[in-house]
């Protein structure tokens, strides 16, 4: 299927890590020009834009300036800026419960999972304005639809766009683009270096796994797949404000015995 994203503009923010790599990959894979958001990972970024044939385009996306130079630095390397994928983030990894958790560590989760999704959000929907065209889609997480214990500050931030950010820029986004998107995906447990070290334990993946009827850790690619979907007018043209969870059915209750 043509899913009509060929010669269009797409921003990956985040898009060195995991996730963020396999979605320019799969957006250059149907002819789009795609912009490798990145704040330190250099190398890795530069590695993905060779790959695709996509432009590295350094920030750190808690800078408010920096932030809303990153749109017009997009649209003058791509020539057009049509998508959004909103999916940097940051998992603390140590497990820490909310009573032992520092204020330092709530305000820099909050600031790396929400406040640099309304940044880069609030950049983009300020171009969207002066084209009249454009959608997003947000990489949320499980954690912010059912819950993680020792990480209630990044499942806080994730629920807060999951839920309230994407149902209110559907109603605001087509105020200024009649035919503009917000859609929101959330993987589950993933192989990517962010993971990395939880699933090393041997122990952790058949625990986990025993809340998801497929019983399995997805891919970087599984993700992927399901937000040019998303992106995509010709597939998904008259879908927004919707959530999809990419977790091989995983829910917050255990189905399977170990």
């Amino acid at each position: 299927m043509d899913t009509g994203l060929r010669g269009k503009g797409v921003l990956v923010t985040g898009a060195g890590g995991g996730i963020g790599g396999a979605v320019a990959r799969a957006f250059a894979a149907e002819g789009a020009k795609v912009g490798i958001h990145y704040r330190s990972s250099k190398e890795r970024a530069e590695q993905v834009a060779a790959e695709t044939g996509g432009v590295p385009l350094q920030a750190d996306l808690t800078n408010e300036a920096e932030v809303d130079a990153l749109i017009p630095a997009a649209v003058d390397a791509l020539g057009r800026l049509d998508v959004l994928v909103a999916n940097a983030g940051m998992w603390p990894s140590a497990d820490e419960p909310l009573w032992e958790m520092s204020l330092e560590r709530w305000r820099n989760t909050l600031d790396a999972n929400l406040t640099s999704v309304f940044l880069s959000c609030r950049a983009f929907l300020r171009h969207v304005a002066t084209t009249g065209t454009g959608n997003i889609v947000l990489v949320g997480s499980t954690a912010g639809l059912i819950g993680e214990a020792g990480h209630a500050d990044y499942s806080s931030a994730k629920s807060a766009f999951v839920t309230g950010l994407a149902r209110s820029l559907k109603n605001e986004i087509v105020r200024i683009a009649p035919e503009g998107r917000v859609n929101v995906v959330c993987p589950g447990w993933t192989r990517t270096d962010m993971a990395r070290e939880a699933l090393a334990d041997p122990d952790f993946v058949p625990r986990i796994t025993r809340t998801a009827a497929m019983q399995k850790i997805g891919d970087a690619e599984d993700v992927a797949n399901v937000i040019v979907a998303l992106a995509s007018d010709v597939i998904s043209g008259h879908v927004t404000g919707e959530v999809i969870t990419v977790a091989g059915g995983m829910e917050g209750r255990v189905l399977h015995e170990l």
